[in-house]
């Protein structure tokens, strides 16, 4: 969060979002606050915290209400002391849950077992209502192979295998809906670019930032995608920002690539992720 505020506060300027969802925060609650509270207060947000300092961090950002304020998830394990992986808030009546879901690391790891139970216990939490629910965050899971540039440069790697998304589809299955992937049904839509070897420019990613959200707010929907154009410039984070807009516009459904892609898109099979060179 130190890195990005030159980059986030002029975002809130521009958007103008009711309610903000915040992963990767590296503070504490008290750092988090000295850091931001004024400039929040000044744009009139009120901020729900579950933060430690140097890892993990989750934050939600509201103008309308925060409400019934629970962090972390009940049951779900540590690694292995609980991590600062989410916050829930009631805002204007929806149920909003800010996530930041364990990596999973290594196929087979004592932390990629640890993502699955924790996946399980917050489905469990969900199951739980209400009825208006919303999931935000990074989830580290491609859904479906149509979610990442290339699958076959992701073998053998975490964010794509079956049990994860497997513990996906259990959250779904409880009746939430993915907003982007319901608005863009087949276009070619990425959340995440890593930093190295010019992914962004090429755009090799993969889409593992979501919005789940219940019948009752899937219905609501009436704009869904990602703002690209946050990606680019000096000093952006590798993960572009999710907009979902309720009942209102005010920016128009801009879609998913926005502006389009630097350079071509790579044939299949020509691209090794840097994490595996």
């Amino acid at each position: 969060m130190k890195q990005r505020v030159p980059r986030l506060l002029p975002w809130l300027d521009q958007r103008q979002p009711d309610v903000v969802c915040l992963q990767e925060t590296k503070l504490s609650d008290d750092a988090f606050r000295d850091l931001l509270g004024d400039e929040l207060a000044a744009r009139g947000y009120e901020a729900a915290l579950a933060g430690e300092p140097r890892w993990n961090g989750v934050a939600i950002l509201s103008k309308v209400g925060l409400e019934d304020v629970v962090t972390g998830v009940a049951g779900a394990p540590g690694f292995p002391h609980p991590e600062a992986r989410a916050v829930a808030a009631t805002c204007a009546g929806v149920r909003i849950h800010s996530l930041y879901v364990p990596n999973g690391r290594t196929p087979g790891s004592d932390h990629y077992q640890y993502k699955l139970a924790w996946l399980a216990a917050l489905r469990d939490v969900v199951a739980g209502g209400p009825e208006a629910t919303m999931l935000c965050g990074d989830m580290n899971i491609a859904p479906t192979d149509a979610d990442v540039f290339d699958p076959a440069a992701y073998e053998g790697h975490t964010h794509v295998t079956k049990p994860e998304r497997a513990a996906l589809a259990a959250l779904t299955d409880l009746g939430l809906r993915d907003v982007i992937r319901d608005r863009w049904p087949s276009e070619r839509v990425f959340t995440y670019w890593d930093y190295r070897a010019g992914m962004f420019h090429q755009d090799l990613g993969m889409r593992i930032d979501l919005v789940l959200a219940s019948a009752p707010v899937a219905g609501r929907v009436a704009a869904a995608w990602v703002d690209r154009h946050a990606r680019k410039g000096t000093g952006p984070s590798d993960h572009a920002p999710v907009i979902v807009d309720l009942d209102e516009a005010p920016d128009g459904d801009i879609g998913p690539v926005v502006p389009p892609p630097s350079a071509p898109r790579a044939r299949k099979g020509r691209v090794t992720l840097p994490q595996s060179k």
